[in-house]
């Protein structure tokens, strides 16, 4: 039973990528970015306004730190893939999500002052070589003329952005419980995109964007974290970041079903290696951890 949260975050996420293809040309990208939010907050408000209320003191302490969090995982992380489905796949949407605990394994050095494992750097050189082949589609002298195209590039600047999310995260102790610091960040998630809103094309929501926008406000941004954040409380963090490999298969899947997405050997050899590069890392991370535990222990 334990498993079946995280399962369930990954399922909803993995729907999400299609959501962001599915978006392009329903409703601007602008527009589903804010709303995304706003009715999210609008939905946790009556359960989250009083204990945010009551932390209030803790808030006003790290609002700049909030504000900034904000910005990295609500903004930029889950608004570019809404860009980037204009000029590529929800396939690579996937894939490329789930680069993310490579990226914050590669910051950890830098601001938590963590080593980095021998391991690990065979994980990361796997998984760029896997992205390499993937994105190339085996067309090495094309890729190196061209390079990458927009859509995958504001999904690997989504993913760096995330990665450092998890890692500020990590950095930043502020004494608040994980759902009102969600709230908050949701908060100025609202004021981040606003601007944004109010230059969109249009800033009406369609009959047809209506699932859309519902799927991503009430299952991507609360069901989702909630699932996520009850496996972590089961299962253990390490444990839990395993089932994002999962991300990249369900969304590849998904697409080739119902987008008709066509999946190649490229996507196959290079998304393969990526994954293996991806596992390496956070098993040998995981064990790490399981080893100091139990050395505490023995002392």
């Amino acid at each position: 039973m334990s498993y079946f949260f995280p399962m369930v975050a990954v399922l909803i996420w993995s729907i999400n990528a299609l959501v962001n293809k599915l978006s392009f040309g329903v409703i601007p990208a602008e527009t589903i970015a804010f709303y995304r939010w706003f009715f999210a907050i609008l939905i946790l408000s009556p359960f989250l306004m009083k204990p945010a209320w009551q932390q209030r003191k803790k808030i006003q302490a790290h609002l700049g730190k909030l504000a900034f969090l904000s910005l990295l995982g609500m903004v930029l992380y889950q608004s570019l893939a809404y860009f980037a489905a204009a000029t590529t796949t929800a396939t690579n949407i996937g894939l490329i999500t789930s680069l993310v605990p490579l990226m914050s394994l590669f910051l950890a050095p830098i601001l938590l002052n963590k080593g980095l494992s021998k391991w690990a750097l065979l994980g990361a050189s796997l998984s760029l070589i896997g992205l390499f082949i993937m994105l190339s589609q085996g067309n090495t002298h094309q890729f190196i003329q061209q390079g990458i195209n927009q859509g995958d590039g504001l999904l690997l600047i989504a993913a760096f952005s995330y990665g450092l999310y998890n890692v500020m995260i990590k950095r930043w102790d502020m004494g608040l419980s994980v759902w009102v610091s969600l709230y908050m960040q949701g908060v100025f998630a609202i004021i981040w995109l606003l601007p944004g809103l109010l230059l969109a094309p249009s800033v009406s929501i369609s009959l047809a964007a209506m699932p859309l926008v519902t799927f991503a406000a009430l299952a991507a941004s609360i069901i989702a974290p909630w699932a996520w954040i009850k496996g972590i409380g089961l299962l253990g963090a390490e444990r839990t970041a395993i089932f994002m490999n999962a991300l990249p298969v369900m969304t590849a899947m998904a697409a080739s079903q119902w987008l008709n997405e066509q999946l190649t050997v490229y996507h196959y050899v290079g998304g393969g290696l990526a994954l293996l590069g991806v596992s390496v890392s956070q098993i040998t991370t995981q064990f790490s951890v399981l080893k100091a535990k139990w050395l505490m222990k023995g002392a």
